[in-house]
């Protein structure tokens, strides 16, 4: 059952929010050994917070509410009282003292924390293993990888482990692991969803979002997580109509424009065939489909300049009091942020001013962007990351995500939702981006596609590991 219609249950009285507690245990206790997608437990802590909301009914606003749906939160987030590693041997031990303040958004509408959904070392990577925990595997194979950083929450959730996870994203750690395993992420405007206390405050990189398995699922949860916090200088109050109510009429949009490799990335011929599909049937919901691309040529030397600048910002202590514990991509990344210097940093915050321009031009054309969400299916969790496709070789490992970190210096939203299935049987997603702050109309175009399709219906399903 969808969490849409768990919360209305909830609601009204007919399951209880302990109920749910013991549903969402016993499923992770059948399946996280062969994903191990939660990690870290805190049900004792749930169940304390399920005994409140037992007690006391949310008198105000109660459609704003979750009304005790159990959720996940990604380890590289805060949860008072619960293990908090980040992925890292350097706090393997750590212990929250506080939480988040998205957290406590969510505890206050309703959601139990059930547990901690699994990261690569400091959410570095578009592949889910750390020294801590181990390997998260993906439901539809358990050879294979659910993407990262988000691959915990979202291989939690394709399994039926919970009904809503909390990600973030920065190059696509919200948006791969949603292709790779046949769910939905969004990836909101930079402040939409307001956290911290933060070492960076002032970041608009990396953004926290939702993940679940159908668009308005996902809807649900961005209305819950949203609105401004004094702890998130200038973040976004929520919008005056709910992103769930948005869902209720649906528009016919203007032009849409697709675009198979965003003029830049090698993608894999299956993958490209069945986003290119995907991108026809949207012909039924606008007034056509083109075949073209905003100018980001730059886009990715932008990126991986200003991801950079970002690691050395947070991370050059770790480097140099704990380099021996840190992966070897984590070194690399802090390290090519220490090689910037001042000329290099104002040259790419100006080439993405400029191409912000560009954008804004190209949505005074056309109401969404299409393209795939990552340029291959899942694959073997073996691999740290993908080296090589359609004979092009990477020299680092954030390039093959490209298709996702392109879209993220554009700082406007963007959902990856199923758009089809390889022969083999892996899901494959599509990335619909839409103008900065206009997560309503994202959502529309995903839930068009989505009413017509039957892929969100395919999960949960029971992890499946060939012999």
């Amino acid at each position: 059952m969808i969490a849409t219609a768990v919360v209305g249950l909830l609601k009204s009285g007919e399951v209880s929010p302990s109920e749910l507690l013991d549903a969402s245990e016993k499923r992770i206790a059948e399946t996280n050994e062969a994903v191990n997608a939660i990690p870290t437990l805190c049900f004792g802590r749930a169940r304390a917070h399920a005994a409140r909301l037992e007690r006391e009914k949310p008198a105000d606003r109660p459609e704003m509410h979750l009304h005790g749906l159990p959720i996940a939160v990604k380890d590289l987030t805060p949860v008072k009282g619960v293990r908090f590693t980040s992925g890292s041997p350097i706090f393997a031990d750590r212990i929250a003292d506080y939480s988040d303040v998205m957290v406590e958004r969510l505890e206050e509408r309703g959601g139990i924390v059930v547990g901690k959904s699994n990261t690569p070392e400091f959410g570095a990577g578009g592949q889910t293993f750390n020294e801590v925990f181990g390997t998260t595997t993906n439901p539809w194979n358990t050879n294979l990888t659910p993407g990262g950083s988000s691959g915990g929450a979202a291989s939690a959730l394709a399994a039926g482990q919970v009904w809503l996870a909390q990600g973030s994203d920065l190059g696509g750690s919200l948006r791969t692991p949603a292709s790779f395993t046949g769910i939905v992420g969004l990836r909101p405007s930079p402040k939409r969803i307001a956290h911290g206390p933060l070492g960076l405050p002032f970041s608009t990189y990396p953004v926290e979002g939702p993940m679940a398995r159908n668009v308005p699922d996902t809807a649900l949860f961005l209305d819950m997580m949203s609105g401004a916090h004094i702890l998130d200088p200038s973040s976004l109050p929520a919008p005056e109509t709910s992103y769930v109510d948005c869902l209720k009429d649906i528009p016919k949009f203007g032009r849409i424009a697709y675009s198979p490799d965003l003029g830049h990335c090698p993608v894999d011929p299956e993958v490209a065939e069945i986003c290119a599909k995907a991108a026809e049937d949207f012909a039924r919901y606008c007034a056509g489909v083109d075949e073209t691309c905003p100018d980001l040529h730059d886009a990715e030397e932008i990126f991986q300049t200003l991801r950079a600048q970002h690691f050395i910002a947070s991370h050059a202590p770790l480097l140099a009091q704990h380099r021996d514990k840190l992966k070897p991509e984590m070194i690399w990344n802090i390290e090519k942020g220490a090689k910037l210097n001042a000329d290099d940093i104002g040259a790419a915050l100006r080439a993405q001013g400029a191409l912000y321009q560009r954008i804004v031009a190209f949505f005074s054309d056309y109401d969404f962007l299409l393209a795939p969400t990552a340029i291959v299916p899942p694959f073997s969790h073996s691999m740290r990351y993908v080296e090589e496709v359609s004979g092009v070789k990477f020299d680092n490992y954030m390039s093959w995500l490209a298709l996702p970190s392109m879209l993220t210096v554009t700082n406007c939203p963007v959902i990856s939702i199923p758009c089809g299935f390889t022969k083999s049987g892996l899901p494959v997603g599509l990335q619909i981006m839409g103008p900065n702050a206009r997560e309503d109309r994202v959502l529309q175009a995903a839930y068009a596609f989505e009413r017509d399709h039957d892929f969100a219906s395919r999960v949960p399903i029971d992890p499946i590991t060939p012999a």
